[in-house]
């Protein structure tokens, strides 16, 4: 590694397991690309269990690191300081390293999430209905709280293993009525936003034909693409925000996190795009 002409190289990277189908690598290394930052950023496979291990062999060359699953909650545990915000979520997606060796918790997917919605309509949000229960579900229904979302209705498999999430959810401090009902129901789905945290095969037609009539779909997938509830949004013509959204946008913010630089939106989502246009020509 050596210097680039925009400052001292320095090392990031993404952390989870599964790791490899990660769009995070292609985005930051465009930001670096634009700006010209002679920064490295590689993705890693670290399993449950093994956050701790991989921060202990960290040297003074790394910044930053972006957390998916399942460390975003074991980092908790593991950093010095968390912010507002993740300590609200429950939840690590984003661990700056310091200079002095101090270890901060972010997440960027709050911020994020409600940036990837607004750029896709200011309509105004007073519900949602949100299929899954674990910490995407619990960053993206914290920000539309933050957007005035004031009933969220949880639809999951295991309603005891979203309690972190309603925990999550009813200690914003704006207040939030929050209810859980079962995934497999089969009352319609009433409210002004659905989002999606569940796996693309877990989209059954009864389940996409149930959200048919709310207004504005978020999916938090990105690949496969189009799941069949962004299929069937884009069909209808409903306002559609996608798994590259949130992605790009959460990215950002991780971006100039690390660097101390504004971050290039248009080269980061455009490299983003490009790769998930080949994997599906793949």
């Amino acid at each position: 590694m050596t210097t680039g002409s925009a400052g001292a190289a320095r090392r990031c990277g993404v952390l989870g397991d599964p790791i490899a189908h990660s769009l995070s690598p292609v985005l930051h290394r465009a930001g670096y690309a634009e700006l010209g930052l002679d920064w490295e950023y590689d993705a890693h496979r670290v399993p449950s269990g093994g956050l701790a291990d991989f921060l202990a062999g960290v040297d003074a060359l790394w910044r930053g690191l972006s957390l998916t699953m399942p460390l975003k909650r074991e980092a908790l545990d593991l950093v010095d300081r968390l912010t507002d915000r993740a300590r609200l979520a429950g939840a690590v997606n984003t661990l700056l390293l310091e200079p002095d060796g101090t270890r901060v918790g972010d997440n960027t997917d709050l911020p994020g999430a409600a940036a990837a919605l607004r750029e896709r309509t200011t309509m105004p949000l007073a519900s949602a209905a949100i299929l899954g229960g674990g910490a995407t579900a619990t960053s993206v229904g914290l920000a539309l709280v933050d957007l005035g979302v004031t009933t969220v209705e949880l639809l999951v498999r295991d309603e005891a293993r979203a309690g972190e999430t309603v925990a999550a959810l009813r200690a914003h401090p704006a207040g939030v009525d929050v209810r859980v009902t079962s995934l497999g129901g089969g009352a319609p789905v009433v409210a002004d936003v659905v989002v999606s945290t569940i796996p693309a095969d877990a989209q059954t037609g009864d389940l996409v034909a149930r959200c048919a009539q709310v207004p504005v779909v978020f999916e938090a997938l990105y690949d496969p693409w189009p799941t069949p509830l962004a299929a069937s949004a884009l069909s209808t013509d409903r306002v559609l925000v996608g798994g590259l959204d949130l992605l790009v946008h959460q990215a950002v913010l991780q971006f100039e996190l690390f660097t101390g630089l504004p971050a290039p939106l248009g080269a980061m989502r455009a490299a983003g795009a490009d790769a998930l246009a080949g994997r599906s020509h793949a």
